[in-house]
């Protein structure tokens, strides 16, 4: 039967070395870097990542413009493939008119399952090139999501390499220290000299 003894790398008595003050106190230091400084390295990154995102919806939003057109060109008989779970979209020909009565014709893309005739919301560029619509908020929170959780599992990893490091430092002194009283004591048992 094996009894445990709490804390009895902090208390002074003859068994305990110093190696095993530095592990208590690296077991200690480890578990508030992870429980205080983790989930804010994760909130910092998370806003950071919020803020770009943000910027970068608002730049798009203001250089790209949305047309509500028809699809007029001939529509694929057979979908495009399903790659990596989603449908891919396909590009026909789109009709739109524009403020002044000036009707407009170019190539986009479409979700699958658009049929001729349908009208669909198309995105476009100043330069007149169809492009992804700007990102919505739904987008800039998944994004913000999955940045602040690499950030706090950054700082995890950091903080449980760290503790690997000096707990391997610990260990290799604490071995020397080992076979030091060892050099001291085995001569006393063995009946050997040094």
């Amino acid at each position: 039967m094996r009894t445990r003894v709490r804390g009895w790398r902090w208390r002074r008595n003859p068994l305990r070395r110093r190696s095993d003050v530095v592990e208590a106190w690296t077991v200690l230091s480890v578990a508030l870097l992870l429980l205080l400084v983790a989930p804010l390295a994760g909130a910092v990154v998370g806003r950071w990542a919020h803020d770009d995102a943000r910027a970068v919806a608002v730049q798009q939003r203001a250089e790209r413009h949305r047309v509500r057109a028809e699809v007029v060109g001939k529509v694929p008989d057979s979908p495009p493939t399903v790659q990596g779970g989603r449908e891919r979209p396909y590009r026909v020909t789109v009709r739109w008119s524009q403020a002044g009565g000036v009707v407009k014709t170019a190539e986009a893309r479409v979700p699958t399952g658009t049929h001729q005739g349908a009208k669909i919301d198309v995105w476009f560029d100043s330069r007149g090139r169809n492009v992804a619509p700007p990102p919505d908020s739904t987008a800039i929170w998944q994004h913000t999501l999955t940045m602040g959780a690499c950030g706090a599992g950054a700082a995890i990893a950091l903080i449980l390499l760290g503790n690997s490091l000096v707990r391997g430092a610990a260990n290799r002194h604490r071995l020397v220290e080992w076979e030091r009283e060892w050099a001291l004591t085995e001569p006393q048992w063995s009946r050997r000299r040094a």
